[in-house]
Protein backbone atom coordinates (compact mmCIF):
# COMPACT_ATOMS: atom_id res chain seq x y z
CA UNK A 1 0.00 0.00 0.00
CA UNK A 2 2.52 2.31 0.86
CA UNK A 3 4.55 1.85 -2.04
CA UNK A 4 1.15 2.05 -4.06
CA UNK A 5 1.43 5.36 -2.86
CA UNK A 6 4.97 6.51 -3.29
CA UNK A 7 4.56 5.63 -6.70
CA UNK A 8 0.88 7.97 -6.92
CA UNK A 9 2.89 10.51 -5.07
CA UNK A 10 6.10 10.43 -7.88
CA UNK A 11 3.64 10.67 -10.88
CA UNK A 12 1.54 13.35 -9.85
CA UNK A 13 5.01 15.46 -9.05
CA UNK A 14 5.96 14.91 -12.44
CA UNK A 15 2.59 15.58 -13.83
CA UNK A 16 2.82 19.16 -12.09
CA UNK A 17 6.35 19.79 -13.21
CA UNK A 18 5.27 19.27 -17.03
CA UNK A 19 2.22 21.05 -16.65
CA UNK A 20 4.15 24.29 -14.94
CA UNK A 21 7.22 23.93 -17.70
CA UNK A 22 4.05 24.34 -20.44
CA UNK A 23 2.94 26.92 -18.75
CA UNK A 24 6.43 28.74 -18.73
CA UNK A 25 7.04 28.20 -22.44
CA UNK A 26 3.19 29.27 -23.21
CA UNK A 27 3.61 32.50 -21.59
CA UNK A 28 7.35 33.02 -22.76
CA UNK A 29 5.94 32.16 -26.47
CA UNK A 30 2.89 34.84 -26.51
CA UNK A 31 5.65 37.36 -25.19
CA UNK A 32 5.72 40.40 -27.61
CA UNK A 33 9.58 41.17 -27.96
CA UNK A 34 10.94 44.19 -26.64
CA UNK A 35 10.60 47.20 -29.63
CA UNK A 36 14.48 48.04 -30.53
CA UNK A 37 15.36 51.15 -29.62
CA UNK A 38 14.60 54.10 -31.88
CA UNK A 39 17.96 54.95 -34.08
CA UNK A 40 19.75 57.91 -31.96
CA UNK A 41 19.57 61.44 -34.42
CA UNK A 42 22.40 63.11 -35.07
CA UNK A 43 22.78 66.65 -34.24
CA UNK A 44 23.44 69.71 -35.83
CA UNK A 45 24.67 73.07 -34.07
CA UNK A 46 23.68 76.24 -35.31
CA UNK A 47 25.32 79.40 -33.60
CA UNK A 48 23.66 82.24 -34.92
CA UNK A 49 24.71 86.04 -34.44
CA UNK A 50 21.45 87.38 -33.30
CA UNK A 51 17.66 86.12 -33.26
CA UNK A 52 16.55 90.09 -32.76
CA UNK A 53 17.25 90.50 -36.39
CA UNK A 54 14.28 89.19 -38.73
CA UNK A 55 17.10 87.92 -41.33
CA UNK A 56 18.06 85.43 -39.15
CA UNK A 57 14.85 84.64 -37.80
CA UNK A 58 13.93 83.23 -40.75
CA UNK A 59 17.30 81.78 -41.63
CA UNK A 60 16.74 79.57 -38.13
CA UNK A 61 13.19 78.26 -39.44
CA UNK A 62 14.41 77.42 -42.73
CA UNK A 63 17.20 75.51 -41.14
CA UNK A 64 15.16 74.09 -38.50
CA UNK A 65 12.23 72.91 -41.38
CA UNK A 66 14.91 71.21 -43.15
CA UNK A 67 16.42 69.50 -39.72
CA UNK A 68 12.99 68.47 -39.23
CA UNK A 69 12.21 66.89 -42.58
CA UNK A 70 15.28 65.30 -42.66
CA UNK A 71 15.69 63.63 -39.33
CA UNK A 72 18.59 65.82 -37.70
CA UNK A 73 18.28 67.62 -34.28
CA UNK A 74 18.81 70.89 -34.16
CA UNK A 75 20.66 72.70 -31.45
CA UNK A 76 20.24 76.78 -31.86
CA UNK A 77 22.58 79.18 -30.05
CA UNK A 78 22.04 82.95 -30.29
CA UNK A 79 25.01 85.52 -29.51
CA UNK A 80 23.37 88.55 -29.72
CA UNK A 81 25.85 89.81 -31.55
CA UNK A 82 28.29 89.30 -28.54
CA UNK A 83 31.20 87.72 -30.41
CA UNK A 84 32.58 86.69 -27.50
CA UNK A 85 29.10 84.88 -26.30
CA UNK A 86 29.55 83.12 -29.19
CA UNK A 87 32.93 82.07 -28.94
CA UNK A 88 31.44 80.41 -25.25
CA UNK A 89 28.02 79.12 -27.65
CA UNK A 90 30.55 76.93 -29.68
CA UNK A 91 32.81 75.54 -27.07
CA UNK A 92 29.01 74.84 -25.05
CA UNK A 93 27.97 72.79 -29.17
CA UNK A 94 31.77 71.08 -28.51
CA UNK A 95 31.11 69.46 -25.34
CA UNK A 96 28.01 68.43 -26.55
CA UNK A 97 29.42 66.24 -29.39
CA UNK A 98 27.34 67.54 -31.63
CA UNK A 99 27.83 66.33 -35.09
CA UNK A 100 28.44 69.17 -37.41
CA UNK A 101 28.49 72.98 -36.40
CA UNK A 102 26.48 75.74 -38.82
CA UNK A 103 27.88 78.88 -37.43
CA UNK A 104 26.75 82.67 -38.78
CA UNK A 105 29.83 84.63 -37.23
CA UNK A 106 29.28 87.42 -35.49
CA UNK A 107 32.87 88.57 -36.80
CA UNK A 108 34.62 87.36 -39.10
CA UNK A 109 38.21 87.71 -37.36
CA UNK A 110 36.85 86.89 -33.94
CA UNK A 111 35.11 83.71 -34.48
CA UNK A 112 39.15 82.13 -35.74
CA UNK A 113 39.62 80.51 -32.68
CA UNK A 114 35.98 79.18 -32.19
CA UNK A 115 36.28 77.54 -35.22
CA UNK A 116 40.01 76.11 -34.66
CA UNK A 117 38.32 74.50 -31.49
CA UNK A 118 35.75 72.81 -33.82
CA UNK A 119 38.82 71.45 -35.84
CA UNK A 120 40.43 70.35 -32.95
CA UNK A 121 37.82 68.30 -31.73
CA UNK A 122 37.02 66.92 -35.55
CA UNK A 123 33.57 69.01 -35.81
CA UNK A 124 33.11 69.74 -39.16
CA UNK A 125 31.38 73.35 -39.53
CA UNK A 126 29.93 75.32 -41.93
CA UNK A 127 29.53 78.71 -42.29
CA UNK A 128 26.54 80.62 -43.40
CA UNK A 129 25.50 84.22 -44.91
CA UNK A 130 28.91 85.68 -43.46
CA UNK A 131 32.45 84.10 -44.11
CA UNK A 132 35.09 83.14 -41.46
CA UNK A 133 39.09 85.00 -41.84
CA UNK A 134 40.50 81.21 -40.50
CA UNK A 135 39.90 77.99 -39.37
CA UNK A 136 39.11 74.48 -41.65
CA UNK A 137 35.41 75.64 -43.25
CA UNK A 138 33.97 72.57 -45.10
CA UNK A 139 31.61 74.68 -47.09
CA UNK A 140 30.46 78.69 -47.26
CA UNK A 141 26.74 78.93 -47.99
CA UNK A 142 26.01 82.61 -48.82
CA UNK A 143 25.07 84.84 -51.30
CA UNK A 144 27.34 87.17 -53.49
CA UNK A 145 27.04 90.48 -50.78
CA UNK A 146 29.46 92.10 -53.85
CA UNK A 147 27.43 91.01 -56.50
CA UNK A 148 24.25 92.06 -53.99
CA UNK A 149 26.14 95.76 -52.88
CA UNK A 150 26.76 96.41 -57.24
CA UNK A 151 23.56 95.84 -57.75
CA UNK A 152 22.34 98.37 -55.00
CA UNK A 153 24.41 100.83 -56.23
CA UNK A 154 24.22 100.44 -59.70
CA UNK A 155 20.31 101.45 -58.93
CA UNK A 156 21.19 104.55 -57.06
CA UNK A 157 23.35 105.47 -59.67
CA UNK A 158 20.69 104.45 -62.45
CA UNK A 159 17.84 106.51 -60.45
CA UNK A 160 19.74 109.81 -60.09
CA UNK A 161 21.32 109.75 -63.19
CA UNK A 162 24.88 109.68 -62.38
CA UNK A 163 24.87 112.70 -60.04
CA UNK A 164 24.25 112.86 -56.80
CA UNK A 165 25.02 113.17 -52.77
CA UNK A 166 25.02 109.72 -51.00
CA UNK A 167 25.00 108.02 -47.55
CA UNK A 168 26.21 104.79 -46.76
CA UNK A 169 25.11 102.84 -42.97
CA UNK A 170 27.35 100.27 -43.04
CA UNK A 171 26.99 97.08 -40.93
CA UNK A 172 28.95 95.38 -38.03
CA UNK A 173 33.26 96.50 -38.76
CA UNK A 174 34.57 93.39 -39.43
CA UNK A 175 31.63 91.42 -40.78
CA UNK A 176 32.35 89.80 -44.23
CA UNK A 177 28.81 90.98 -45.28
CA UNK A 178 29.64 94.54 -44.23
CA UNK A 179 32.60 94.31 -46.17
CA UNK A 180 31.52 93.26 -49.11
CA UNK A 181 28.48 94.82 -49.60
CA UNK A 182 30.14 97.98 -48.44
CA UNK A 183 32.79 96.79 -51.55
CA UNK A 184 30.67 96.15 -54.27
CA UNK A 185 28.13 99.02 -53.60
CA UNK A 186 31.26 101.87 -53.65
CA UNK A 187 32.76 99.89 -57.27
CA UNK A 188 29.53 100.93 -58.80
CA UNK A 189 29.29 104.75 -57.65
CA UNK A 190 32.67 104.96 -58.42
CA UNK A 191 31.90 104.29 -61.98
CA UNK A 192 29.82 107.61 -61.83
CA UNK A 193 31.84 110.93 -61.26
CA UNK A 194 29.17 112.60 -60.64
CA UNK A 195 27.88 110.76 -57.36
CA UNK A 196 30.15 112.08 -54.18
CA UNK A 197 29.35 109.87 -50.86
CA UNK A 198 28.87 112.52 -48.28
CA UNK A 199 28.67 110.26 -44.97
CA UNK A 200 29.49 106.47 -44.11
CA UNK A 201 28.84 105.16 -40.98
CA UNK A 202 28.45 101.60 -39.24
CA UNK A 203 25.32 101.08 -37.90
CA UNK A 204 25.92 97.52 -36.64
CA UNK A 205 22.50 96.39 -38.64
CA UNK A 206 20.34 97.36 -35.97
CA UNK A 207 17.32 99.55 -36.40
CA UNK A 208 17.16 101.40 -33.63
CA UNK A 209 21.03 102.97 -34.25
CA UNK A 210 20.27 103.05 -37.58
CA UNK A 211 17.42 105.54 -37.14
CA UNK A 212 19.72 107.34 -34.53
CA UNK A 213 23.02 107.67 -36.86
CA UNK A 214 20.75 108.47 -39.83
CA UNK A 215 19.29 111.43 -37.86
CA UNK A 216 22.78 112.92 -37.23
CA UNK A 217 23.48 112.69 -40.56
CA UNK A 218 20.77 114.65 -41.50
CA UNK A 219 21.68 117.17 -39.69
CA UNK A 220 24.90 117.69 -40.59
CA UNK A 221 24.04 117.28 -44.00
CA UNK A 222 21.38 119.52 -45.53
CA UNK A 223 21.38 117.56 -48.91
CA UNK A 224 21.11 113.96 -49.23
CA UNK A 225 19.48 112.19 -52.35
CA UNK A 226 20.04 108.25 -51.51
CA UNK A 227 20.85 106.31 -48.46
CA UNK A 228 22.34 102.80 -49.29
CA UNK A 229 21.91 100.76 -45.77
CA UNK A 230 24.10 97.21 -45.59
CA UNK A 231 20.76 95.87 -44.06
CA UNK A 232 16.99 96.12 -44.16
CA UNK A 233 16.96 97.46 -40.30
CA UNK A 234 19.13 100.19 -40.63
CA UNK A 235 17.26 101.05 -44.15
CA UNK A 236 13.75 100.62 -41.80
CA UNK A 237 15.51 102.77 -39.63
CA UNK A 238 17.02 105.40 -41.36
CA UNK A 239 13.35 105.92 -43.39
CA UNK A 240 12.32 106.55 -39.71
CA UNK A 241 14.43 109.63 -39.31
CA UNK A 242 14.17 111.06 -42.85
CA UNK A 243 10.11 110.93 -42.21
CA UNK A 244 10.52 112.84 -39.14
CA UNK A 245 13.38 115.13 -40.57
CA UNK A 246 10.41 115.63 -43.63
CA UNK A 247 13.05 114.71 -46.17
CA UNK A 248 10.95 113.25 -48.17
CA UNK A 249 13.03 113.25 -51.65
CA UNK A 250 15.75 110.75 -49.50
CA UNK A 251 15.61 107.34 -51.83
CA UNK A 252 16.45 104.56 -49.13
CA UNK A 253 17.96 100.99 -50.76
CA UNK A 254 18.02 98.23 -48.08
CA UNK A 255 19.67 94.80 -48.65
CA UNK A 256 17.69 91.40 -47.04
CA UNK A 257 14.18 91.51 -47.88
CA UNK A 258 12.87 91.18 -44.78
CA UNK A 259 9.09 91.29 -44.98
CA UNK A 260 8.87 94.62 -43.20
CA UNK A 261 11.23 95.85 -45.89
CA UNK A 262 9.47 94.28 -48.84
CA UNK A 263 6.13 95.92 -47.32
CA UNK A 264 7.80 99.08 -47.22
CA UNK A 265 8.95 98.78 -50.90
CA UNK A 266 5.72 98.07 -51.88
CA UNK A 267 4.32 100.89 -50.21
CA UNK A 268 6.57 103.28 -51.34
CA UNK A 269 8.76 103.68 -48.39
CA UNK A 270 11.87 102.14 -49.59
CA UNK A 271 13.13 102.31 -53.00
CA UNK A 272 14.24 98.49 -53.26
CA UNK A 273 16.24 96.36 -51.35
CA UNK A 274 18.27 93.20 -52.19
CA UNK A 275 16.60 89.66 -51.44
CA UNK A 276 19.00 86.91 -50.21
CA UNK A 277 16.68 84.65 -49.35
CA UNK A 278 17.18 83.26 -45.65
CA UNK A 279 15.35 80.63 -45.47
CA UNK A 280 16.99 79.03 -48.36
CA UNK A 281 20.57 79.37 -46.61
CA UNK A 282 19.35 77.39 -43.24
CA UNK A 283 17.67 75.09 -45.54
CA UNK A 284 20.39 74.47 -47.88
CA UNK A 285 23.12 74.40 -44.60
CA UNK A 286 20.94 71.44 -43.20
CA UNK A 287 20.93 69.45 -46.30
CA UNK A 288 24.78 70.53 -46.37
CA UNK A 289 25.74 69.10 -43.21
CA UNK A 290 23.78 65.64 -43.38
CA UNK A 291 25.99 65.07 -46.62
CA UNK A 292 28.81 65.83 -43.93
CA UNK A 293 27.72 63.74 -41.59
CA UNK A 294 27.29 60.86 -44.17
CA UNK A 295 31.07 61.41 -45.18
CA UNK A 296 30.29 62.75 -48.79
CA UNK A 297 32.04 65.66 -50.31
CA UNK A 298 30.43 68.55 -50.40
CA UNK A 299 31.58 72.48 -52.27
CA UNK A 300 33.75 74.57 -50.99
CA UNK A 301 31.30 77.41 -51.68
CA UNK A 302 27.53 76.92 -52.12
CA UNK A 303 26.13 80.46 -53.75
CA UNK A 304 22.75 81.78 -53.37
CA UNK A 305 20.90 83.46 -55.76
CA UNK A 306 20.29 87.49 -55.63
CA UNK A 307 17.46 89.52 -56.78
CA UNK A 308 16.65 93.45 -56.39
CA UNK A 309 13.22 93.92 -55.19
CA UNK A 310 11.37 97.16 -56.25
CA UNK A 311 7.88 98.50 -56.34
CA UNK A 312 5.62 96.05 -58.45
Amino acid sequence: MFSNLRKKSVWALLLVMVISMSLIAGCGGNQSKEPAPAAKKAVVGLAVSTLNNPFFVDLKDGAKAAADANGLELVVMDAQNDASKQLANIENLIQQKVSVIIVNPVDSKAIVPAIEAANKANIPVITVDRGAAGGTVVSSIASDNVAGGKMAGQLIVDKLGGKGKVVELEGIPGTSAANDRGKGFNEAIKAAAGITVVAKQPADFDRAKGMKVMENILQANPEINAVFAHNDEMALGALEAIKAAKRANVMVVGFDATADAVKAVNEGGLAATVAQKPKDMGKISIETAKKVIAKETVPAAIPVALELVVKK
